[in-house]
């Protein structure tokens, strides 16, 4: 299972070159070792992000590929890489197009860094400051972008199923979506998290942030079909267990 990978849109854009070492060059290495050692299975974690800004309600793996990012591409890269192994060597993979990830198996797991939206938002009620919401201009219900959110663990569960399947059917290659079929925009993760911290912080507005494509909501019925797998926490369940593992790591962001 192939997890490792530098994952900033934002970044890419300022760092092609670094991401497509890290992400290609690496995983490329990576695949020749273990064509060289026999491994029988790969899973490759790829991203939604392979889509780019794709015109549909919901995401299929079937919607064309048009990445808005050097970490989008790379990813893509990525996905052709695994397949060109497969076809010249038999290995069986499956490349796992994953949404926004979110929540924490456990408070001493959280993810604290703050990069991704959840954790960002955390940041400013702990510095008294507005939530940051970047472009309220999109074509989207309320102007803010929208994503499907999936629960680390939901995930961690998705790829020990195609793990498993694939060592119980080998010879497949799989390319699944997973995540749950359900947009929340920025604006109302923000008002979720102020309703579950105790906050009542209202967001400023900042410039769009180049790379982020209006919606990106997936459909997750082929995952059901090979894996038999299907998400089983909701968007509560993210902020809540993202929430205790903040607070673990910054008491003073406690309320009450």
């Amino acid at each position: 299972i192939h997890l490792a990978a530098k994952k900033q849109v934002g970044e890419s854009m300022d760092l092609p070159l670094h991401y497509y070492r890290e992400n290609v060059e690496g995983l490329r290495v990576l695949l020749e070792a273990a064509t060289v050692a026999d491994v029988p299975s790969f899973v490759f974690s790829s991203s939604a992000a392979v889509y780019g800004m794709p015109d549909e309600p919901l995401v299929t793996e079937e919607t064309p590929c048009l990445p808005m990012s050097p970490y989008g591409e790379t990813k893509l890269v990525g996905e052709w890489l695994v397949s060109a192994t497969a076809r010249a060597t038999g290995l069986s993979t499956a490349s796992l197009r994953y949404f926004n990830v979110a929540g924490a198996a456990t408070p001493e797991l959280a993810d604290t860094g703050v990069h991704n939206l959840i954790p960002m938002v955390f940041e400013k009620l702990t510095e008294a400051a507005p939530p940051r919401i970047f472009g309220d201009d999109y074509e989207t219900p309320d102007g803010t972008c929208v994503r499907d959110y999936i629960h680390v663990v939901d995930l961690a569960d998705a790829h020990v199923a195609a793990a498993r399947t694939l060592q119980s059917a080998p010879g497949r290659h799989l390319t699944l979506n997973i995540g749950r079929g359900e947009g929340v925009s920025v604006r109302e993760m923000i008002d979720r998290i102020n309703a579950i911290t105790g906050y009542d912080r209202p967001p400023t507005i900042t410039p769009r942030r180049p790379g982020d494509p209006a919606r990106v909501v997936a459909c997750a019925d082929r995952a059901a079909t090979e894996l038999g797998w299907k998400a089983k926490h909701d968007v509560q369940d993210m902020i809540t267990s993202a929430w205790e593992g903040w607070v673990r790591a910054h008491p003073a962001a406690a309320r009450g």
